[in-house]
Parts: structure tokens; C-alpha cells; sequence
């Protein structure tokens, strides 16, 4: 993916190819996306990692993945089709993994970022698909009975 070296251009190509209601920050050049018609899930690296392993491995489409550098986090982009579940929440919160809520900010990696090294993709968008959220979180389930064998 050729991405345009602004904020502002990529921006653009978030919303017109990848479907993507993103707005720039302007005054540090943070592109982000409210939560709502976009969902996210974010959880620790090395569980993303086996998270996409086994959605490639069932031969499901993973959609667009984005790494925290510093943090050592993976943030899914999903379709928000979870419900406010509170017990879901408690269940992901005791496996470090969390659900962006509705009307959050889901901080997308910009081209300022290249510099700091926040945020880069680890799978990119390029178009507007992203999985159900539901099949991200029955894969991350599928994944901690896997390490508790």
C-alpha cells in the first residue's frame, strides 16, 4: 500500500478506499476514528500474533491489524457486532485483551508516526472489510484453551 506522506492525504485514502470515517488531529498529526461504525480489539502482541496464525490457519480473513510499537500491543479493526456486554468485558479484561467502546477513539497509524514509532500496520487496510468482532474474540478464546493444554 503507497501511502501519501501527510496526514491529511492519508487520511483521505482511509476514507475513501479503506471506508474509514477518519479525522486528523491537526495540531500533532494524529489520524483517528471513533468507535461505532468501526469496532477495534486490542490485545497483547504475542496474542495477536497467534490470533491472526489461527484465523489464517482456519482460512478466515483477518482485515486490517495495527501494532502499538511501544506498548507491545495488536489492535484488531473489527465490525462492531458485540454487544455492551459486561460479562464479555470481565472475561477479555482477565486475558489483557479490551474492546474499544462505543464513541472511543481508535488512533490509526499517520505518517508522523514513522518518526516515533507509536503505531505502524501490521496487516494494512485496503479496502473496507474488517471480520466480526465475534470471530476475533472466538479465535482469542480459541487461543488461550490452546495455551492452557
Amino acid at each position: 500500500m503507497a501511502l501519501a506522506d501527510t496526514p491529511t492525504a492519508r487520511c483521505a485514502y482511509y476514507r475513501h478506499t479503506c471506508d474509514l470515517p477518519a479525522g486528523v488531529h491537526p495540531e500533532i498529526g494524529r489520524i483517528v476514528v471513533r468507535a461505532g461504525f468501526v469496532g477495534a480489539i486490542t490485545m497483547p502482541a504475542a496474542l495477536g500474533q497467534q490470533v491472526r496464525d489461527e484465523l489464517a490457519h482456519r482460512r478466515i480473513e483477518w482485515g486490517p491489524i495495527i501494532s502499538h510499537v511501544r506498548s507491545g500491543r495488536w489492535t484488531f479493526l473489527i465490525r462492531p457486532d458485540l454487544s455492551d456486554d459486561v460479562r464479555l468485558f470481565a472475561e477479555l479484561f482477565r486475558l489483557n485483551v479490551s474492546i474499544v467502546p462505543s464513541g472511543g477513539e481508535i488512533a490509526l497509524p499517520s505518517p508522523v508516526d514513522a518518526h516515533v514509532r507509536y503505531r505502524r500496520w501490521i496487516v494494512p487496510p485496503r479496502n473496507g472489510f474488517r471480520p466480526f468482532g465475534s470471530s476475533i474474540v472466538d479465535t482469542v478464546r480459541s487461543c488461550m484453551r490452546a495455551g492452557k493444554r
